[in-house]
């Protein structure tokens, strides 16, 4: 999926979203933008190991 696209498909999920949740959304993405770029990449892999962990991290914490 290129930019353009993926730039399509967040604005289509924007508009389907709870009115409730738009200040949220929006408040979301001001702070991505303020965080630089290596750190967001940073809690983006952190993220993925934590899902493919999931079931060793649950053994882990017995």
């Amino acid at each position: 999926m290129n930019i353009t696209d993926l730039k399509e498909e967040i604005k289509k999920a924007i508009d389907n979203a709870p009115e409730s949740v738009l200040e949220d959304i929006l408040d979301y993405l001001n702070k991505i933008k303020a965080t630089p770029e290596k750190k967001v990449d940073l809690t983006k892999q952190l993220d993925q190991i934590l899902m493919e962990d999931n079931g060793l991290l649950q053994r882990l914490a017995l």
